[in-house]
């Protein structure tokens, strides 16, 4: 190589180290920018996720690309998962809210201070409470009745108690605390108005049993020990003896009157396929009626329609006449006793109205229970056993019929049975 060339060849290697240099800057030049590219790619994402994160219920999961795009669509998925499940537990939550309205008995959710969290329908009407102003609030504020008080300090929840709430002390409610989870109780509250009547009749019936057998049976020891012990004539000997009958008689009725009402209450209800002819019962009753009033009373027999009853004869003759035996019972000599029958397609009446002394409207209702008398005195004399309504009304009942009683102290009663159309089958 000669002198000259030795520079040349000296500039080109520079020249080449030059383009090297040129190209690794450019290299590092474009790897910066794909970094940052990067970088900012990923920044820009996670801002949305960050955005998505901080308010998940009021947006939808956001969009993105490469990488982004399946973390966002596995969120989108799981977010499209949760809503089905809240939808779910919503629905479930609903349901059971609705399933806890319709129950039929009041129910108090309480939280572990007895402050209530939740209640019913039910609960509302018969504990007087009002959810919109009650939540929160201690129960035994909201219900203040000392027992009610005494029963949840006790802490002893294994029996229910009896209460009548002062907002309604016509009701007899039962409750009980049931604790469930941690801390909660469930509060039960269950209507017993009518157990509790059924119990304070059920009784009753057995006091008034017990009354009216005792009387007779104590007027008929009283006589057997007085024949038994004195020497009498044959004349006060037949007159004991005649009273001694008497009573006898009334407790057989007593107990007859009982058997016919525990039938009638045990008895499967009577078919439609059993004709009652109304004239010969509507006859039957009549003659019954001035028997007894042995021409004390004037008895009058009206009747329109052309049809009779379906159902049970014995029944029907037996209601018909206990109406009518108590309007002569309780009608002053000289009065009038109407028999009235109405029949139409749509259906029948038989009426009993007396010119008697009348009823008080406030024992009306109590009327149809067992032994009940508005003047027992009265009752006595005329022999009868207290239960003749009571039987006129399981009757009545079995035939689909139901019982109306009109009265006015002074100016006399009126016992109405209505009867239904499709009791009533046109005669023949």
């Amino acid at each position: 190589m000669t002198a000259s060339s030795r520079p040349c060849a000296a500039a080109g290697t520079a020249c080449e180290r030059n383009r090297v240099d040129d190209a690794g800057t450019v290299l590092i030049a474009v790897l910066a920018v794909a970094a940052v590219a990067w970088i900012g790619y990923h920044i820009v994402n996670v801002r949305k996720l960050r955005r998505w994160l901080a308010r998940p219920q009021r947006s939808p999961v956001p969009e993105a690309t490469g990488t982004w795009d399946t973390v966002f669509a596995h969120l989108y998925r799981h977010e499209r998962e949760h809503s089905r499940e809240k939808r779910r537990l919503v629905h479930l939550v609903v349901r059971a809210a609705q399933a806890g309205r319709a129950l039929p008995d009041g129910v108090v959710i309480l939280d572990g201070n007895n402050r209530v969290e939740w209640c019913n329908d039910r609960a509302e009407t018969y504990l007087g409470l009002d959810r919109r102003v009650d939540v929160g609030g201690p129960i035994a504020n909201l219900l203040r009745d000392p027992e009610f008080i005494r029963y949840v300090e006790a802490g002893v929840f294994s029996e229910a108690i009896s209460i009548r709430p002062a907002r309604n002390a016509t009701l007899a409610l039962s409750l009980q605390l049931i604790p469930y989870g941690q801390y909660r109780k469930l509060l039960l509250c269950r209507d017993i108005t009518q157990e509790d009547k059924v119990e304070t009749m059920r009784r009753d019936f057995v006091a008034n049993v017990s009354h009216e057998l005792r009387t007779p049976l104590t007027v008929l020891s009283g006589f057997l020990e007085t024949v038994q012990e004195l020497d009498l004539d044959r004349e006060r000997t037949r007159k004991y003896l005649q009273l001694m009958s008497g009573q006898a008689s009334r407790m057989q009725r007593i107990i007859e009157d009982l058997l016919e009402l525990s039938s009638l209450e045990s008895a499967p209800v009577p078919q439609r396929d059993e004709r009652v002819r109304v004239a010969p019962l509507l006859a039957h009753t009549r003659a019954e009626a001035e028997a007894l009033s042995g021409g004390r009373h004037r008895i009058v027999l009206q009747a329109e329609g052309e049809f009779d009853l379906a159902g049970a004869e014995s029944e029907l003759t037996s209601a018909f006449g206990n109406l009518a035996g108590n309007a002569i019972n309780y009608t002053p000599p000289g009065g009038e006793v109407r028999l009235v029958w109405k029949a139409t397609q749509e259906g029948a009446t038989f009426c009993v109205e007396d010119t008697g002394i009348g009823i008080a409207a406030d024992q009306i209702p109590r009327l149809t229970e067992r032994f009940y008398r508005v003047d027992r005195s009265r009752s006595r004399e005329t022999g009868g056993t207290g239960l003749g309504l009571a039987i006129v009304k399981h009757a009545l009942a079995r035939h689909d019929a139901n019982l109306e009683i009109e009265s006015e102290p002074g100016k006399g009663s009126r016992f109405t049975a209505r009867f239904p159309g499709r009791r009533l089958v046109a005669s023949k």
